[in-house]
C-alpha cells in the first residue's frame, strides 16, 4: 500500500509540473480551459495572473508530498530489510548451535561466522534491493502513463531508448556478475578463516615467524573479494552517467524539434518543462532498478549458502516448554555393543564394545594416543551418536528425545579450558545470567578448586577480567576455573579429560583428592596419561584395538 501511495504521489508531483508551467507562461490557456472553470469560479479568480500563485503553491506542495512519501518509504524498506536480516541471523545462530557436535567437526567454522555475519548482510542487501525493485518498478509504470497521456511519442521513444541502453549493459555484464558473486561468496569466507587462524594461533604464529605468510593468504583473499565488490559496484553505477549524457542530448533534440514548431518557444516551454521533471524522475528509477537487479545477481551465491544453514533441523526438544527430569541416574550407564566411525569412508574407532559404569564410581580411561578415549566420553555424554549399538542409562536408551535430559546431569572439564572475556565469576558460572549468578556458590566452587585464596588475593577477587580466552591467567589457573565452572554446576556426572594436566603433582593430588571427597553418588570419569592421576579409582580401563583392552577394578563398589 505504501509503494503505491508513493507511486501516486511522484505522479501527482509530475502531473502538476504542467499546469505550474503554463500558468508561468501561457496563464490565459489555463484561464479559459472549461474543465478549470468550476474552480476558478468556486475561488472568485477574475483574472490570469491571480491563478499563478495558487498553482504554484499546489505544485510545491505536491513535489514536498512526494518527497516525503519517498523517505517515509525508504525508512520503513530499510527497517524491514535489516529487521529480517537481524531475524536471518539469530536463526542461522540458533539452529548452528543446536546441530550435532559431528557436525561441527566436519566443517569450518569460518563457513558458519561467515555465513551468519557477512553472508546476512548480503541478503539483507538483496531483499533492500528487492523492494527497491518492486516500488521502483511500480512508479516507473504510473510515470509512463502519466508521460502518455501528456505526450505518447515522447514518452515511447524516451522509454524505449532508456531501456535498450540497460538491457545492452546486463547482456553484457551478466557473465561478470555470476563470477564476482561466486567470488564473493567464496573470498568473504577465506577472509574470516584467515583472520581465525592467524589470531587464534597468535602465539605460534610469533613464535615460528610465520606472519608474512597469514599475511599473503589473507591478502590473496582479500584482494579477491574487494577486487569482485569493486567490479559489481561499477557495474551498478556506470550507466547512470551514460544515461545522463544520452537524455541531455535528446532533450537538446526536443527542444529544437519544438522550436521549429508553431508558436514556437512558447509552446515548447511547457512541453519540455515536463519532460525535464520526467527524466528527472524517469532516469534515477531506471537506475535504481538496473542497481537494485546487479545487487542481486551479485548476492545470489551468498544467499544460496545463507538459505542451506536456515535449513539446519532443530531437535525436538527445542520447541519444548520444559525439560522434564524424566531421564533418572540411580543405578548404572551401559554402553552395549557400540560401534562407531565419524563418516562412512572414515575408519572404525569401535566395535561392538561393552562397559558398565556403576553410579558413584571413579573410573580412569587410558590408552595411546588416537586409541578413541575421548571419542568414547563424547559417546558417554550423548555428544556422538554411536554407529550401530545402544547407549543406556538404567536399562533405558539414550536417545534424541531424552537426551537433553541426560546432558543436564554431566559437568565436562577439557583438557583446553573455554574461558570468555568477561569475570571470574561468570566464567565459574558459565552459561547463567549474571543477575542469576550464585557468588556463596562460586566462591565454594573456587574453594573446592583450590584456586580461592590466589582469586581473593587480587584487587578486584571474583570481579577480576580473565581477558580474551582467559589470556591474563596461567595454564593452571585456567584449568582449575574449569574445574571450579564443573563443581559450581553441581552434576551428578563429572567429566575430567585430562583436566589437570596443567597442574603441579602437589596441585592435582589436592584438587583430586578434593573432587574425590565430594559426595558418594558421584560419578567421575577422567582421561589421563598420567598414570598418578588415576590413583583414586575404582576403575582404570584401558581403551584401543576398537573397544576395550582391559580393566583392572582396584576396589568393588557393588
Amino acid at each position: 500500500m505504501l509503494v503505491i501511495l508513493t507511486s501516486f504521489a511522484e505522479l501527482l508531483s509530475i502531473g502538476a509540473a504542467l499546469p505550474f508551467l503554463l500558468a508561468l507562461t501561457a496563464p490565459d490557456k489555463i484561464f479559459d480551459n472549461p474543465n478549470i472553470e468550476p474552480i476558478i469560479q468556486y475561488f472568485g479568480f477574475t483574472n490570469p495572473q491571480q491563478i499563478i500563485l495558487p498553482i504554484t503553491f499546489a505544485f510545491g506542495l505536491a513535489a514536498i508530498l512526494a518527497g516525503g512519501m519517498r523517505l517515509f518509504l525508504l525508512k520503513v524498506n530499510t527497517k524491514f530489510s535489516f529487521a529480517t536480516g537481524a531475524d536471518l541471523s539469530i536463526n542461522i545462530y540458533r539452529r548452528t548451535l543446536y546441530q550435532p557436535y559431528l557436525v561441527h567437526c566436519s566443517r569450518n567454522s569460518s563457513e558458519v561466522i561467515d555465513g551468519i555475519y557477512n553472508k546476512t548482510s548480503a541478503t539483507i542487501a538483496i531483499i533492500t534491493n528487492l523492494l527497491t525493485l518492486l516500488s521502483s518498478s511500480f512508479m516507473l509504470i504510473l510515470i509512463l502513463i502519466g508521460l502518455l497521456y501528456v505526450e505518447p511519442t515522447i514518452a515511447i521513444g524516451s522509454f524505449l531508448g532508456f531501456a535498450f541502453v540497460y538491457g545492452i549493459y546486463i547482456l553484457l555484464t551478466r557473465k561478470q556478475l555470476s563470477i564476482n558473486s561466486v567470488s564473493i561468496a567464496q573470498d568473504s569466507t577465506r577472509v574470516i578463516k584467515y583472520l581465525q587462524e592467524g589470531l587464534g594461533g597468535i602465539r605460534d604464529v610469533l613464535i615460528d615467524g610465520t606472519q608474512e605468510i597469514y599475511c599473503r593468504f589473507y591478502r590473496d583473499a582479500d584482494v579477491q573479494l574487494r577486487r569482485a565488490q569493486g567490479s559489481s559496484l561499477f557495474i551498478s553505477a556506470s550507466p547512470r552517467y551514460v544515461m545522463e549524457a544520452l537524455g541531455m542530448f535528446l532533450i537538446a533534440v526536443l527542444a529544437l524539434f519544438l522550436a521549429e514548431q508553431k508558436d514556437g518557444i512558447s509552446n515548447a516551454i511547457p512541453i519540455l518543462g515536463i519532460v525535464v521533471l520526467s527524466a528527472q524522475r524517469l532516469l534515477p528509477i531506471l537506475q535504481q532498478i538496473y542497481s537494485s537487479f546487479v545487487a542481486i545477481k551479485t548476492n545470489q551465491i551468498a544467499l544460496q549458502d545463507i538459505l542451506i544453514l536456515l535449513d539446519q533441523s532443530l531437535p525436538c526438544y527445542v520447541n519444548q516448554p520444559s525439560i522434564s527430569p524424566a531421564l533418572l541416574f540411580e543405578n548404572s550407564i551401559g554402553l552395549n555393543k557400540i560401534s562407531f566411525r565419524y563418516g562412512p569412508e572414515n575408519p572404525w574407532i569401535f566395535r561392538d564394545l561393552s562397559l558398565t559404569i556403576k553410579k558413584g564410581s571413579r573410573v580412569g580411561f587410558i590408552g595411546t594416543t588416537g586409541s578413541g578415549k575421548s571419542t568414547l566420553i563424547d559417546i558417554i555424554m550423548g555428544l556422538l551418536q554411536p554407529t550401530s549399538g545402544f547407549f543406556e542409562v538404567d536399562g533405558r536408551p539414550l536417545t534424541l528425545n531424552n537426551q537433553r535430559n541426560w546432558q543436564n546431569l554431566i559437568a565436562h572439564v577439557p583438557q583446553t579450558i573455554f574461558l570468555s572475556d568477561t569475570t571470574i565469576a561468570e566464567n565459574i558460572a558459565f552459561g547463567v545470567p549474571k543477575h542469576k549468578i550464585d557468588l556463596s556458590k562460586v566462591r565454594l566452587a573456587a574453594q573446592q578448586a583450590h584456586l580461592s585464596q590466589t582469586i581473593e588475593g587480587w584487587d578486584r577477587q571474583y570481579q577480576t577480567i580473565v581477558g580474551e580466552r582467559g589470556i591474563r591467567l596461567s595454564g593452571g589457573q585456567r584449568q582449575r576455573i574449569g574445574i571450579a565452572r564443573a563443581l559450581y554446576k553441581r552434576a551428578e556426572i563429572i567429566v575430567l579429560d585430562e583436566a589437570t594436566s596443567a597442574l603441579d603433582d602437589e596441585m592435582e593430588r589436592n584438587v583430586m583428592h578434593t573432587i574425590e571427597g565430594l559426595n558418594d553418588k558421584l560419578t567421575i570419569l577422567i582421561i589421563a596419561h598420567r598414570i598418578s592421576t588415576l590413583n583414586g579409582c575404582t576403575q582404570i580401563i584401558e581403551v584401543g584395538d576398537f573397544g576395550i583392552k582391559k580393566i583392572e577394578c582396584k576396589m568393588d563398589l557393588g
